[in-house]
């Protein structure tokens, strides 16, 4: 074992507590806020960031925060998921007839969709189920590209679909 490393299982040994308390406070749930704090250490133990003795645990009560908005924002995007693709859910709320017409404004949405690179994006993202690293490595440009691209293409699919 390192000095670096035993240096961190120290820190881990000295601050855990407050740590789990601040990720508890935040997520309400004692698994995902031992992950939280389990999941701080395991990047400070593979990045090689420079520690300072008098900032180390307001640095340590960030990473925690940090890591706390993160799963909160999973969960919030995973519900979200879940209600809009739930078959169930949709069949209760819309007849047959309501999809099929659904499905053609959406399928003109898409095909308005300027530049074409993000109807590109979104066929393969959404449709083929492709991950948007991928989609990136597929595309030949970077990750912040297609994200951007792919904002690009929802906006302008929410917009058209406003007045639907």
């Amino acid at each position: 074992m390192t000095d670096r490393e035993r240096h961190i299982e120290g820190l881990f040994r000295q601050h855990y507590s407050a740590m789990h308390r601040l990720a508890y406070l935040l997520l309400h749930d004692d698994d995902d806020s031992k992950d939280v704090v389990h999941d701080v250490f395991a990047k400070l133990l593979v990045e090689q960031t420079e520690l300072r003795e008098s900032t180390i645990l307001p640095y340590l009560l960030s990473c925690v925060r940090n890591q706390c908005l993160n799963v909160m924002r999973d969960r919030r995007l995973h519900a979200q998921l879940q209600q809009y693709l739930n078959p169930d859910t949709v069949a209760e709320q819309t007849s047959p007839e309501d999809l099929e017409c659904e499905i053609a404004v959406l399928s003109k949405g898409i095909d308005a969709l300027v530049p074409p690179v993000c109807r590109e994006v979104i066929r393969l993202h959404f449709h083929e189920g492709v991950a948007l690293t991928e989609v990136a490595r597929r595309l030949g440009v970077s990750h912040t590209t297609i994200y951007k691209h792919l904002h690009s293409a929802l906006r302008q699919l929410r917009q058209t679909l406003k007045d639907y």
